[in-house]
C-alpha cells in the first residue's frame, strides 16, 4: 500500500528508566522535527508519553526506531489514520512526570512495581457488568461529560492532579473489583497503583484505555465520543451501539461537540451544538461574544498557534 500521502495520529506511553531525561528530550525533539512530525511528547526519568501526527511512512519510521531501542523494549502504539496533521507544531518537553498526577510528591508510584492488572477489551466486557465490579473513569470532568462507559463512576475533577483528593469518595468501593480506565492507559497505570497502595485489594485497568478498547471491540457500550487533545477535539469510538450523552448548554439538544470559549479571557470548556455556537460566534454566552478578548471563531472551538513545519 502506498503510504506517501496518508497520515497517522499515533498515541503511546512507556514507563522505563531514562537517564539524562532532559538531554534525551532535546535530542528527541530534533529527531521528531527531522521526520516532520507534529505533536506533544513528554519525557521524564520515569518514561515517555506522547501523541503525534505525520505522514504514515514517517510515523512508521518513528515507531520502528523506538521499538529497536532496548530502552523501549515492549512499547506499543495506538494508530489512527487521518487525512492531515492533527497538530500544528512539534513539542517534546522534559517533565517531572509523564502524566501530571501530583503523585510524585505525594506518594511516588512506579507502575513497574505496583499497578492494576491489565484487561483487554473482551475481558473488560466480560467483567464490567457483573455485580461486584465498579468501573472508574479517572479522566477530567469535561472529558467524561461528552463520553464515558455506561454506568461508569466519574469524578468531578478538572485535572488528573486532583485524583488523589477523591480517595475519600472512593472508600465505599474498597470491597469491590475496581476497573480504572482513561483515554490511552497512562493515567490508569498510576491511578490503579495509588488505589492498591491505599488498601484497595482487587484493582484492574483497561489495557491501552478507551482507544485500545475501541480497536479491540468496536467500542461497545461507550456512550458519546472520546475527547482528544489535538485538532480533532473529539473522535467517534462506539461503532456498535452509539449514543449521545452531552447536551448543548444553550438549547439542551444532544451534541458531540466540545469547544473552548472564543473569548480568550474566559476559555471555558463547554458543549454546544453547531447552530448555537454559530449564533454565539464560538462564545459560551452573550457577554463573551462581545468581550474585548474575543477571538475569531474558527468553527471548531479548538485554538492553537499557526502551523510550523
Amino acid at each position: 500500500m502506498d503510504n506517501t500521502e496518508k497520515y497517522y495520529v499515533v498515541a503511546y506511553y512507556y514507563y522505563t528508566k531514562i537517564q539524562d531525561a532532559s538531554q534525551f528530550a532535546e535530542q528527541h525533539l530534533r529527531y521528531c522535527k527531522n521526520l516532520k512530525l507534529r505533536g506533544r511528547i513528554y519525557v521524564a526519568e520515569e518514561g515517555i508519553n506522547g501523541t503525534f501526527s505525520g505522514l504514515a511512512a514517517n510515523c512508521e519510521t518513528y515507531m520502528q526506531d523506538l521499538k529497536n531501542n532496548p530502552m523501549f523494549s515492549g512499547i506499543s502504539f495506538k494508530v489512527d489514520e487521518a487525512s492531515e496533521h492533527a497538530f500544528n507544531r512539534m513539542h517534546c518537553r522534559y517533565k517531572n512526570e509523564i502524566v501530571n498526577s501530583g503523585l510524585k510528591e505525594l506518594d511516588d508510584i512506579d507502575p513497574n512495581e505496583i499497578t492494576g492488572k491489565h484487561l483487554r477489551g473482551n475481558e473488560f466486557i466480560e467483567l464490567k457488568d457483573t455485580e461486584d465490579v465498579v468501573i472508574l473513569d479517572v479522566r477530567s470532568n469535561y472529558e467524561t461529560r461528552i463520553g464515558k462507559f455506561k454506568n461508569a463512576v466519574t469524578l468531578d475533577i478538572e485535572t488528573f492532579r486532583e485524583f488523589p483528593s477523591k480517595l475519600p469518595e472512593l472508600e465505599k468501593y474498597k470491597d469491590k473489583k475496581i476497573i480504572t480506565y482513561c483515554t490511552g492507559g497512562v493515567k490508569c497505570e498510576k491511578a490503579s497503583g495509588f488505589l492498591l497502595k491505599n488498601g484497595f485489594k482487587d484493582v484492574y485497568q483497561l489495557h491501552d484505555g478507551i482507544i485500545g478498547y475501541a480497536k479491540d471491540t468496536g467500542g461497545k457500550d461507550f456512550e458519546g465520543v472520546l475527547y482528544v487533545y489535538d485538532g480533532r477535539v473529539t473522535v467517534p469510538i462506539n461503532h456498535v451501539n452509539p449514543a449521545t450523552i452531552a447536551q448543548c448548554k444553550v438549547c439542551g439538544e444532544g451534541t458531540n461537540r466540545s469547544l473552548n470559549c472564543a473569548n480568550v479571557d474566559c476559555n471555558e470548556q463547554f458543549n454546544m451544538c453547531e447552530k448555537c455556537s454559530n449564533e454565539l460566534d464560538g462564545a459560551c454566552n452573550e457577554a463573551c461574544k462581545t468581550a474585548s478578548g474575543k477571538r475569531e471563531y474558527n468553527g471548531t472551538g479548538y485554538y492553537t498557534r499557526p502551523a510550523v513545519e
